[in-house]
Parts: C-alpha cells; sequence; structure tokens
C-alpha cells in the first residue's frame, strides 16, 4: 500500500477500528481499507458504525489472498455496508485501487468547487483564478484574510483594496463563506459533531461557528446542518457572490504582486550620487 499511494496519497495504518474512528474526526481521510485477511467477526459493529457515521468517506475491502475464511469475512463486511471490493490478486487490482482512490480525491467539495468556479469564470486571469483555488486548497487552519493574503504573496491592506477598488465583495466574504461549503460537507457525516466541525475549521469555539453561521445565513447552526449539504452550500456561493458579480472577477487582479526590487528601491532614500565602493586586490 505505501508502494503504491507514493506520489498520489499517504496510508496510515491502525491495528483497531477505534484508532481509525479518532482519524476519521481529527483529519482529512479519503477513503478506509480494511483488510480481509485481519477482520474478525467481532469488528462487526465497529464497521458497521464506521459505515453509518462516515458515509462520505467510502469503506473499501481489499482483498490479498485466499483463506479459509475469505467468504465469510467478505459476506460480514457487505453486510455492515462495505460495498466496494478491490481484488489485489491481481496486479490488475492494485491500479484498480490507485485508480478508485484518486477518483474519490477528485470528488471532493474542494476539488468541486475549484472546478465549477473556474468553469463560471472562464477567461478570467490566472491570478483571479489562484486567488479562489486557495480558498479551498489551503489549510483548514487558514481563518484570516491576512494569513490567505501572505500565502498569495501579497500585502494585506493592498489585497483588500482592490476588491474595494473593482466592486467586489470582501475578500473575508469570499473566505467565510468557502469555509461554511466544507464545514457542510463534513456535516453530512453523522459521525460529526457540531463541535468536532468546529474545532477541525480552527474556530475559537463552537459557539464561535454558531455565531459565523448566524451572522452569514441567518439561520443557527443545527438548521445550518438540516438545510445544506456541500453541494448546497456551493451552490449558494456561487448564487451570491460568483455569478452575480461574473464580469468584474473576469477582469479582476487581485493578487498581483509589485516586484520586491521596485519596492526596496521606494522605501531606500537615496541621499547623493551613488559612490562605488573601493575595490580590493589579493596577492599570493
Amino acid at each position: 500500500m505505501d508502494a503504491l499511494g507514493k506520489g498520489s496519497y499517504t496510508t496510515v495504518h491502525h491495528e483497531s477500528f477505534d484508532d481509525i474512528l479518532r482519524d476519521l474526526r481529527t483529519q482529512p481521510v479519503s477513503a478506509i481499507l480494511v483488510s480481509v485477511s485481519r477482520y474478525q467477526q467481532h469488528h462487526g459493529a465497529q464497521v458497521a458504525r464506521m459505515v453509518r457515521e462516515f458515509p462520505r468517506v467510502p469503506a473499501v475491502a481489499l482483498l490479498t489472498g485466499n483463506e479459509a475464511r475469505t467468504t465469510q469475512s467478505l459476506l460480514a463486511l457487505g453486510k455492515q455496508g462495505v460495498q466496494t471490493l478491490v481484488d489485489a490478486r491481481d496486479p490488475a487490482g492494485w491500479r484498480d485501487l490507485r485508480q478508485f482512490v484518486n477518483r474519490e480525491v477528485s470528488t471532493t467539495i474542494e476539488s468541486v468547487a475549484i472546478r465549477r468556479i473556474r468553469a463560471d469564470l472562464t477567461g478570467a486571469n490566472d491570478d483571479c483564478l489562484r486567488f479562489f483555488d486557495e480558498l479551498f486548497l489551503a489549510p483548514m487552519s487558514l481563518t484570516t484574510v491576512r494569513q490567505l493574503a501572505r500565502r498569495l504573496g501579497v500585502v494585506p491592506t493592498t489585497f483588500m483594496s482592490r476588491f474595494f477598488r473593482a466592486g467586489i465583495p470582501a475578500p473575508k466574504k469570499y473566505l467565510a463563506t468557502a469555509r461554511l461549503v466544507r464545514a457542510a460537507r463534513l456535516l453530512e457525516n453523522p459521525g460529526y459533531s457540531l463541535t468536532q466541525v468546529a474545532f477541525l475549521l480552527e474556530y475559537s469555539s463552537p459557539q464561535s461557528f454558531s455565531r459565523h453561521v448566524t451572522h452569514s445565513l441567518q439561520c443557527g447552526a443545527a438548521e445550518f446542518r438540516k438545510t445544506y449539504s456541500g453541494e448546497a452550500m456551493l451552490e449558494y456561493l456561487r448564487q451570491r457572490l460568483i455569478l452575480p458579480y461574473q464580469q468584474q472577477l473576469i477582469a479582476f487582479v487581485p493578487v498581483e504582486v509589485t516586484p520586491p526590487w521596485i519596492s526596496r528601491l521606494a522605501l531606500v532614500p537615496v541621499p547623493g550620487p551613488v559612490i562605488a565602493p573601493p575595490r580590493v586586490t589579493a596577492s599570493a
């Protein structure tokens, strides 16, 4: 698995389903692979819980050999909700597994958002597209416009003023709504509580997350969970912040950076003629 995922994904190995559940609640997971040869009947309740609480994270049964109880294990996994089987006894199975995981990565809400917004802004400047890409590529720990501006390599005040001058909503609005898109997708998994999602997205507290939802959508956090899926929240972002400003955004350049040497020349006073330093010659 480690060799197969090199350059494609990172594999984390666990011996217990409790460890897997802990990972699911604390970090992004693209898929769960369950070794058929390691599966035991007493794991049934834990597998069922994992599948039930995290339906957005696909569980895959990985078959690597023939054993006396293989058939029983496969039937049990299917009964617990594991719907995908990869037969790695054949070399083609490993290829299928790699393609499956890569396909799952391409269907994350972040990947979907980037594709749809780029389609909405066909013809836009690369810097504009980069801004929207970073809203969904940035780690969840990025929570402020200042952090986003630094990540993009532009002075925060300059960055924010460009939006104002272009008559486009403030970058804070785009960042806040993008974070809610991610939150809505996480909350599609019943295994996540509102508190866990708040901390995963680096809100200072569950109350802070609830206030953010109320301010942005005029509804409480519990209603937000019932009303908005990740796809629905992405559509909200497009309808409110992308499509009404489509023409301005296509012509918008939010991230263009002044070359560093120009900034330095502007800041360094020149008192008089520049005198060349003395030349030093070394002799043996």
